[in-house]
């Protein structure tokens, strides 16, 4: 067998439309996300007046409005954003394992790259690292990876 072709997705936004999903829960955490998305969007040649910013009440509505933005046909791509800090019940895993499914599911049947931007962390320190300290900014890592996706998926005829 010969070299198979390797597709890399070029880190280039010019002339794409994208939406970003931020949830309004843990609204401290998520604007800091929010922030480093658009930030990385502009950075890789992104026009703002291309980018659609909608907020939500928190995680869990995630899939339902992402759903909505995809079927549109208006989106290259979308960004996810939110927080979910555990707490005393079982409520965070159920937030989280459908908000993640639902994303997963969105993608799988639109097509339309998400860029996964919803932290699950077990404390308030934890989003904080994620969110543009320690831990890099995971609004700015899933611009990213939404940006590498779509251009590696125009490349598979």
């Amino acid at each position: 067998m010969g070299p198979e072709k390797q597709l890399v997705g070029q880190m280039n936004a010019h002339g794409l439309k994208v939406a970003i999903v931020a949830a309004r829960f843990n609204d401290f955490i998520v604007d800091r996300l929010a922030g480093g998305a658009f930030d990385f969007l502009e950075r890789h040649g992104l026009d703002p007046v291309n980018i659609t910013y909608v907020r939500i009440p928190g995680a869990f509505e995630l899939p339902v409005v992402c759903q909505k933005l995809a079927r549109t046909g208006k989106y290259d791509g979308i960004i996810a954003l939110g927080a979910v800090i555990r707490g005393a019940t079982p409520h965070f895993d159920i937030v989280c394992a459908e908000a993640s499914k639902g994303i997963a599911q969105v993608m799988l049947q639109t097509g339309v790259p998400i860029g996964f931007g919803l932290l699950t962390c077990d404390t308030i320190d934890q989003a904080i690292e994620r969110a543009g300290s320690k831990a890099g900014n995971k609004g700015c890592e899933a611009a990213g990876a939404m940006l590498e996706t779509v251009r590696v998926l125009e490349q598979i005829p």
